[in-house]
């Protein structure tokens, strides 16, 4: 008998309907119950890591300490259960082929007709338990991506058929997230594609223990009755998962509608306790009451699709309940800002954050914003590739470098200030070769860098980058202002850089929001937002003196 837990989360009807939101609020409800839950995500699709996808196509690619380039719904599980996830946290189906083939060459399989029952089906259910096995949790939720039924997603649904035969009764079970549509014309909820999408997972040997369904409107008691008799499920198996106002309200609403307490029954586990959310009911409160408003800029490439910026999104969050602030952020496309439109486009902001990317699209309207922040005196944090911006602006403006650049973006530019790194210049793949995961900063005491992190003289922070601040700059930069003040001292690579003469002025090479959760906002954003409340209520009260 297995001593971990296992719930499946799979999806019907359509995409986008949640299930990362879901999985990550019953893990919390879980979690918060004291059982030790931890979420993974299985990928359908043959990248062997996001890593290479651009951001339109799959949203943010988010990294874990252990350097995995994986799906942003381990960004969720992470702000949801302030959990570290890791490389085992996300598979994909490229990893997956790649790890069979890799077995088939150095003659694993004895000769065997290598095929996907039962060779790949046998190494899902492999993934699938790595953190079972571990000993670290009691309950591990797995999201199979895509929807039942797409044809890339049949070896995980196979897969997962297997082993909960195999794990035997009360140990592992299936969520099927649904939508129920509303069909204005005839003024009613439609449970018929949740029906067909239950047979379609029955066709393939799994049952169906609980029914989430996505809705706009409520569920009447005969509706639910009408799901439960032809889904095959328990009434109170049906739960309703309405539209909410923000995603932290979905932990409480799965409560309210029993989700814990019907899959704590049907893995026979106890139900004993009320979970522990007064934390999260206290983020809530500060995040739906702000006494406060600021209104800042996210400057970048890939604004037309918000995912791509999603931990950003939600560190913003995190940082306004905690200075009981509500974050206003304006989307600007840096491709669009030219040297006559800038003033017009940014003036009025509180602040400007200007964001990752990779590229050269879109660069000299990211160089125009930090120009406009730190001659206007506004509250600026750059995160990477906006750091990058904030060191060549600077070299440009200030130093009078002319054409001072990275050499990402021009490659024959007389002032490199940012260059690549020495290790990277043979590199050839560009899957997995970058500088990822958590890397060690030393802050210098003193500097608001230090401040912000109270006082701590190291930090770990996680990078996604190729190129670095150019060392050789470094003295002439600090001479006129700009100052290092975060080093990785196994690289003696810059990691932070600030301007004292300013009131809130950061770049950051690694990505701070990939850190930030509910529970711990990351101190960057809490004191940049701080520092943007205060330049405006100074600006404020100036203006009625």
């Amino acid at each position: 008998m297995s001593e971990t837990k296992y719930i499946f989360v799979t999806g019907g009807v359509t995409s986008s309907l949640g299930k990362g939101i879901i999985a990550a609020s019953l893990a919390k409800l879980l979690q918060a119950r004291g059982y030790r839950t931890t979420i993974q995500k299985l990928d359908p699709y043959i990248n062997v890591d996001p890593g290479t996808l651009n951001p339109y196509e799959h949203g943010e690619c988010y990294v874990t300490d252990d350097g995995a380039e994986t799906d942003l719904d381990l960004g969720h599980y992470e702000r949801f259960l302030n959990v570290r996830t890791s490389q085992a946290n996300n598979v994909t189906t490229g990893r997956i082929y790649q790890s069979v083939i890799e077995k088939e060459r150095r003659g694993e399989f004895l000769g065997k007709t290598v095929q996907v029952v039962p060779h790949i089906t046998n190494e899902i259910k492999e993934r699938i338990q790595i953190l079972g096995k571990s000993g670290d949790y009691d309950i591990v939720i797995t999201e199979i991506g895509g929807t039942v039924g797409d044809i890339e997603s049949l070896p995980y649904i196979e897969a997962v058929r297997q082993l909960i035969w195999e794990l035997g009764d009360n140990n592992g079970i299936v969520i099927h997230l649904t939508l129920v549509p509303y069909l204005a014309a005839a003024g009613e909820l439609k449970t018929k594609p949740t029906q067909h999408s239950v047979k379609t997972l029955m066709e393939s040997g799994i049952k169906a223990d609980i029914l989430v369904c996505r809705t706009e409107h409520d569920i009447s008691e005969e509706k639910r009755e009408k799901l439960a008799l032809f889904c095959n499920v328990k009434k109170e198996a049906v739960i309703q998962s309405i539209d909410a106002s923000t995603i932290y309200d979905v932990p409480l609403l799965m409560q309210e509608q029993g989700l814990d307490t019907v899959a704590l029954k049907k893995l026979a586990l106890a139900d004993n306790t009320e979970p522990d959310l007064e934390n999260w009911k206290g983020f809530l409160q500060r995040h739906k009451n702000p006494k406060n408003e600021v209104t800042i800029g996210l400057i970048g490439k890939y604004v037309e699709l918000q995912d791509s910026y999603k931990s950003i999104l939600e560190a913003f969050i995190h940082a306004g309940a905690a200075n009981e602030v509500k974050v206003n952020v304006r989307f600007i496309h840096s491709e669009y800002l030219k040297p006559n439109n800038v003033d017009k486009k940014l003036m009025g902001l509180d602040g400007l954050l200007v964001a990752p990317g990779f590229g050269e699209r879109g660069i000299e309207g990211k160089i125009k914003a930090v120009q406009f922040a730190r001659e206007n005196k506004v509250p600026f944090l750059g995160i990477c590739l906006g750091m990058q911006m904030a060191v060549i602006e600077f070299a440009r403006n200030v130093l009078g470098l002319e054409n001072a650049n990275s050499i990402e973006m021009d490659s024959d530019t007389p002032h490199p200030v940012i260059n690549l790194m020495e290790e990277q210049k043979s590199v050839v793949d560009k899957g997995g070769t970058m500088r990822l995961g958590a890397w060690e900063c030393v802050l210098t005491p003193g500097s608001l860098a230090s401040t912000v992190y109270n006082g701590a003289e190291r930090i770990m922070e996680r990078h996604r980058h190729r190129f670095e601040f150019n060392n050789a700059y470094k003295e002439e930069l600090e001479n006129e202002g700009m100052l290092a003040t975060g080093f990785n001292t196994k690289t003696n690579l810059v990691e932070i850089v600030e301007i004292p003469d300013h009131p809130w002025f950061v770049g950051v090479q690694y990505h701070p929001e990939y850190k930030s959760t509910v529970a711990n906002p990351h101190p960057l954003f809490v004191g940049f937002v701080k520092a943007v409340l205060n330049k405006k209520v100074e600006q404020s009260n100036a203006s009625l003196a």
